[in-house]
């Protein structure tokens, strides 16, 4: 039974049409973000970039030449989508834009991260078996099958993603609707819809569907008689976010993971012009099946408590931040403050007000004053400009931020010398202050 469902053969046109689609939005995303301008402003002009902590050595990338990095990968999806050097290609692709993702979260967004892991499983998968470039020039590999574990890595990983997206929603904030009143307020200039947005009963109907959608929309895929009908709510679900949210390829990337959900025999008639899928349904037995089962196994395991690593973690994750990323803790929150920072010469005493607009960008600002692994970064990089002329400083950091629509409170302890402190990635940091509300009830603590 076990072997089975994990190594029969089954028709390999859903990963084979994956694979295009994948390729081509990659490579749009990436050519986007050069035309857009994202790449200037997040990774050529600003003087200090934020790095993930650990990774600040991807900053000697950093620069013009990231247009070109940029133009590679967007190059880099073209040849995975035409399935030449497929698994070069991919494999390039994956270490490129884990870097990219890395070296800035300045524009931070949990869809990098799932393209992190979904381009890391498809560079093991024989995505370039079928309707390829590679198949065409070595016709040695063409094969019209695939062991079905593929298929179930992809729908699990896509299980868990929209699992905890749903799981994270059920909090205060979301139950009365107060977060995506406040997300809708910036999108009151939208034309026609603006103004719906601003509604009330709409508020209701997106957090409702919004925690529905997440948790049954995989299920419903798998269950025949609910697919067409979950088909057609993706379709609405995810061009909704695309509107409203502008968060690139992801709600497109979304549909196109719908094609491992539908019968070979459809996506081929649909897309590929062939009738007769493939239906041997012989059971395999691959050299590689004991390390794929206890890779998998142990990577699998990462994906299900990595998200949970906040519960562990004490404080507040709304406040706090510690365990909010790789978490798909998505459209949440959001974060406003205001933030000074002192600087304090250890030999003379001096005391000095930092100027952030000689270090930092408007929108670097705006992060530095509201999350706490931003300002201990910027605390350091601080410590570092002055090591460099000689002086030894503490620095110190007046903040108050504001989540949602809690009141203003103060974020750093005011007599901690962050210049001196140490980030712990699966600790809490004592010098970030207690949430201003109770954890129950998420009412504010007056």
């Amino acid at each position: 039974m076990f072997n089975r469902f994990l190594f029969s053969k089954i028709d390999n046109s859903a990963l084979v049409l994956f694979r295009i689609f994948f390729g081509i939005l990659i490579s749009l995303e990436c050519y986007g973000a050069i035309i857009t301008g994202w790449v200037k402003t997040n990774l050529v002009t600003p003087d200090f970039t934020f790095t993930f902590i650990g990774f600040e050595w991807l900053r000697n990338l950093l620069g013009p030449g990231m247009y070109v990095y940029f133009f590679i990968m967007g190059s880099l999806g073209v040849l995975i989508a035409l399935g030449y050097r497929y698994r070069l290609s991919m494999i390039s692709f994956t270490l490129m834009w884990t870097g990219a993702y890395l070296m800035q979260k300045t524009s931070y967004n949990n869809h990098y991260y799932l393209l992190i892991l979904i381009s890391g499983i498809m560079s093991f998968l024989p995505a370039q078996n079928s309707a390829s470039l590679d198949a065409r020039i070595n016709p040695g590999i063409r094969r019209e099958w695939m062991y079905s574990y593929v298929k179930w890595l992809v729908i699990l990983q896509l299980f868990i993603v929209y699992t905890y997206a749903s799981i994270a929603k059920w909090y205060q904030d979301w139950f009365d609707f107060s977060i995506i009143e406040v997300l809708m307020k910036g999108r009151s200039h939208y034309p026609i819809i603006g103004e719906w947005l601003q509604l009330e009963p709409v508020h209701q109907i997106i957090g409702v569907s919004g925690i529905l959608f997440d948790l049954l929309v995989v299920p419903a895929l798998l269950w025949k008689p609910t697919r067409n009908l979950a088909f057609v709510c993706s379709i609405f679900f995810h061009l909704f976010n695309s509107i409203v949210f502008q968060i690139g390829i992801f709600p497109y990337l979304s549909l196109a993971f719908i094609v491992f959900f539908y019968p070979p025999e459809t996506i081929r008639r649909i897309f590929l012009r062939k009738k007769n899928a493939y239906s041997g349904n012989e059971i395999g037995k691959p050299l590689y099946r004991k390390p794929l089962l206890l890779i998998s196994a142990l990577y699998f395991l990462i994906q299900l408590l990595l998200p949970l690593r906040h519960h562990w973690i004490p404080g507040d994750v709304l406040w706090t931040e510690e365990g909010h990323r790789l978490s798909w803790r998505m459209m949440l929150r959001t974060r406003m403050g205001q933030v000074t920072f002192t600087v304090v010469n250890k030999e003379t005493g001096e005391r000095q007000l930092v100027d952030q607009r000689e270090y930092l960008t408007p929108k670097q600002r705006q992060k530095v004053a509201a999350y706490p692994d931003f300002i201990w970064q910027f605390a350091q990089y601080l410590k570092e400009t002055y090591a460099k002329e000689g002086k030894e400083i503490a620095v110190y950091a007046d903040s108050r931020v504001r989540v949602n629509k809690h009141d203003f409170a103060p974020l750093i302890d005011l007599n901690v010398d962050l210049a001196q402190e140490q980030w712990l990635p699966l600790q809490h940091h004592q010098w970030i202050m207690p949430s201003p509300w109770s954890a129950k009830g998420g009412e504010v603590n007056q």
